[in-house]
């Protein structure tokens, strides 16, 4: 068993408990070196416009410490966001013999990463990167990040979408492990009462007695087409029908102006919810959606949450959990990006869609994502782990 230095930007809602069960249930040696303080100090996020931090524990129960970053702007919005100039000395002063690195597009993580390199310490790599909607990047893109991943001794691949990322850039199969995207299941529990009757008192106080409703929960950026969806409900719903629009952003505006264009259509906006009001919000929901765009949703965990909760999803083809979770007519369904019209025949079919066939999309989605936990991601780190040459005591 290895004794493992983790370095990531900061402490992630869907992270944090993942490294509280490995050290529960593994006798794996690690700790988490964070480079920024972002989800345990109250602070703006631009994309949400709004002060936040997360409300649920982030740090307790695994070894982990915080490097001092000295960037002007800390973030992981541009490469000099996260610059942590202690980082090698941490990592030096711990010893690890092994190092798994949440991304390489910040300057302390190539830090670590020369820093790993020149003292003969294995380097894993997990992201979730895909090419969907893109094609392959430029030929020097190509050729930098294939120089970059050979350096890799092994890769931690979330999904199908992302293990053909590495494979594009010349990754051979012997060094990608499954290790699945995944989110604290105990949290989105479908027989919690107490979120249960959350999810009623809002469907009683936003007036859905009898409506088929979808949900967007998220950022109102772009990227995830809130907006190209609110259109799409106004063309094919009924007045059985409801929209649930919950999130802040830049569209909150026009989403709102937008949705005043058709009174006679049902749409309800609800405000920024922090982690232990999401599972009330998925609840309410007969089906969750998430048309997002391009590259943009990496992944989409939110769909992991929805369906742990029995909620059928509604994606488009370039969400990154799609090819793994989302299967037309068998866990939700799947529209093809960037195509107004097939995100509202899809909508349609979706919201007539008979209850009882509803009922059972949603319990094949809730055996889908159960492959998909905490369980399973590390079983694929740990074999990553078990994949590295033997080193001399």
């Amino acid at each position: 068993m290895r004794r493992l230095a983790i370095v990531l930007s900061h402490p992630v809602q869907y992270y944090s408990p993942w490294f509280r069960w490995l050290r529960a249930h593994t006798a794996l040696e690690f700790r988490v070196f964070y480079l920024w303080n972002f989800g345990v100090s109250e602070q703006h996020d631009p994309q949400f416009r709004t002060r936040f931090q997360w409300d649920i524990d982030l740090l307790s129960g695994y070894d982990h410490e915080f490097v001092p970053n000295v960037a002007r702007a800390p973030g992981t919005h541009h490469f000099r966001g996260l610059d942590n100039p202690a980082l090698t000395a941490r990592l030096a002063a711990w010893q690890p013999e092994a190092l798994l690195l949440f991304g390489y597009n910040w300057l302390s993580h190539q830090r670590a990463f020369w820093w790993a390199r020149r003292h003969g310490v294995p380097l894993l790599l997990r992201g979730d990167s895909h090419l969907l909607g893109r094609g392959l990047p430029s030929w020097p893109h190509r050729r930098l990040l294939g120089f970059l991943f050979k350096r890799f001794a092994a890769f931690a691949c979330v999904g199908a979408a992302n293990r053909d990322y590495f494979r594009a850039f010349g990754v051979p199969e012997t060094r990608l492990f499954f290790a699945p995207h995944s989110v604290d299941a105990a949290r989105f529990d479908p027989q919690d009462a107490t979120a249960r009757q959350a999810a009623e008192q809002l469907r009683t106080e936003l007036g859905l007695a009898g409506k088929r409703v979808v949900l967007f929960a998220g950022k109102f950026h772009a990227g995830k087409q809130p907006l190209e969806l609110l259109r799409a409900f106004q063309a094919v719903a009924s007045d059985t029908d409801a929209l649930i629009l919950a999130g802040e952003g830049e569209l909150r505006a026009e989403l709102t102006a937008c949705a005043q264009t058709r009174p006679d259509r049902l749409v309800r906006f609800l405000p920024f919810a922090n982690q232990t009001e999401m599972p009330a919000r998925y609840l309410l929901a007969d089906i969750f959606a998430l048309p997002s765009r391009s590259f943009y949703e990496t992944w989409g965990l939110a769909v992991n949450e929805a369906m742990h909760l029995g909620v059928p999803c509604l994606v488009s083809d370039l969400v990154g959990c799609q090819r793994d979770l989302v299967t037309p007519r068998e866990t939700g369904w799947v529209s093809r990006a960037g195509d107004p019209d097939s995100l509202a025949e899809t909508l349609r079919t979706a919201l007539r869609t008979p209850t009882d066939e509803l009922k059972r999309l949603g319990r094949a989605a809730q055996n889908r994502v159960a492959n998909y936990t905490y369980e399973q991601t590390t079983q694929g780190l740990l074999a990553a782990l078990a994949s590295l040459p033997a080193t001399t005591p």
